[in-house]
């Protein structure tokens, strides 16, 4: 009975022993250290090409009466890297329904093309491919550009028709016509239920919205961006119609600038 008691307590002994010394080692013993967690890597997003020429739509308004003393001149003129032109000639006459229906046409045609850029022009301008390539590269994608130089020193107004008979009273800035003007691809595509006929979402498109206002086309596209959408033109002074006295430009000037329109001096001479 002694020696069973013996033997039991020896065997307690032994086993708080060696729970003692695993519990000495694990103390011990370094801690295994964390691995740092790996960064996910996630997918570089896209970056967009670098805007070329061939990504602009240049629209040449014209009419037919000038397809041989203008547009021709245009066309063994022009810069190889300019792919995309238009003659709009569905209507010759200068009234505001003639005008806006060439608009509405390259307006459609530039949403068709799936370039990035719309730039209108009229076939007196002369167009400076590599200005208008630096200017158009210096606006983010992400924003709503509409450039272009307007005609008056302030905002033109219309009178907006209202339910009941009614008006309303608004302004806006426009660029004009005569001395071109370029939106990007992401404003255009928001004018399109005023601009539109083939993405019309309303029905209307922009003869319609022309006629509402009772002005002609370079008009109607800044009361679309002003009014409709509250966007805002971007002034630039590199863009010249013919009713600028071009005289006062620098020589050293003329390569910075985007658009020159053809002027008469007072010698009967035309130039640009």
């Amino acid at each position: 009975m002694h020696c069973r008691l013996l033997r039991g307590l020896a065997g307690v002994l032994l086993t708080l022993l060696c729970m003692g010394l695993l519990s000495l080692r694990y103390r011990s013993s370094p801690s295994p250290q964390r691995v740092p967690d790996t960064p996910e890597m996630s997918p570089p997003s896209p970056r967009p090409s670098e805007l070329q020429l061939h990504d602009v739509f240049i629209a040449v308004k014209t009419t037919q009466a000038f397809h041989h003393s203008r547009v021709e001149l245009l066309l063994n003129t022009r810069s190889s890297s300019l792919t995309a032109w238009m003659k709009a000639s569905r209507r010759d006459s200068h009234s505001h329904p003639a005008l806006s229906c060439k608009m509405a046409a390259e307006f459609d045609a530039f949403l068709a093309s799936g370039l990035r850029w719309f730039c209108h022009v009229d076939d007196d301008n002369y167009l400076n491919p590599r200005a208008l390539l630096k200017l158009l590269k210096t606006f983010p994608q992400t924003r709503d550009v509409y450039v272009g130089r307007p005609s008056l020193n302030r905002p033109i107004q219309a009178s907006e028709p209202q339910p009941h008979n009614r008006t309303r009273l608004v302004q806006f800035w426009f660029a004009t016509g005569g001395a071109g003007f370029c939106i990007n691809r992401k404003l255009a595509l928001k004018m399109a239920p005023w601009a539109s006929m083939a993405l019309s979402f309303s029905g209307s498109h922009f003869m319609d919205t022309s006629a509402l206002i009772r002005l002609p086309d370079d008009c109607t596209v800044g009361y679309i961006v002003e009014c409709k959408l509250g966007g805002h033109l971007q002034p630039c002074p590199l863009f010249h119609s013919h009713l600028e006295t071009l005289q006062l430009l620098e020589a050293a000037q003329l390569p910075e600038q985007v658009l020159l329109g053809k002027t008469r001096s007072s010698v009967g001479m035309t130039h640009v």
